[in-house]
């Protein structure tokens, strides 16, 4: 499987760390929509609604360097669908094909019914194939296939979803 890593949840001193890991993820136009770089400024909301919304944020940590990254967000706003939520998974390129994140899955998947999470969802763009196999390595199925539904560099991108229910 590769190094274990230290998971813990976010301290908003990691968001420095966690923006240039996402935005590590920008030039290959296979994890994110976003086309740009972002900057910790714009990544705050983000962060601090994860602790309002009691929503986990966890990161990987080498020693004291934040390696990965996994987030926990509403799959939609209704309180209907409170236990339903969206999986974001961010690899340091020095760390990927390391096993960290199956690393991250697994601790989601431990610490799920803290949470109160039942139904996990990822969107994950139909090319990125590295993506695609973890997830369905760990029982997320094919719930739906969006055509075309992002623009990237004038190419129209299929975004996938993929789901799970976890045992109750």
């Amino acid at each position: 499987m590769g190094a274990s890593f230290k998971i813990r949840l976010a301290t908003e001193a990691d968001l420095p760390e966690m923006v240039a890991i996402y935005n590590s993820s920008i030039p290959g136009r296979m994890a994110t929509a976003d086309i740009e770089p972002v900057n910790v400024e714009s990544r705050m909301t983000w962060f601090d609604d994860h602790a309002k919304n009691n929503r986990p944020l966890w990161v990987a940590v080498n020693g004291n360097e934040v390696v990965g990254y996994l987030s926990v967000r509403d799959f939609y706003s209704r309180t209907a669908y409170k236990s339903t939520v969206e999986v974001g998974l961010y690899v340091h390129p020095n760390y990927q094909k390391q096993g960290l994140g199956k690393q991250l899955l697994n601790h989601l998947e431990a610490n799920a019914k803290a949470f109160d999470l039942r139904i996990l969802t990822a969107y994950i763009f139909a090319h990125n194939a590295p993506s695609l196999k973890l997830f369905r390595s760990f029982g997320y199925e094919q719930w739906a296939h969006l055509p075309s539904v992002a623009i990237i560099d004038s190419k129209m991108i299929d975004l996938l979803i993929l789901g799970k229910q976890l045992p109750e």
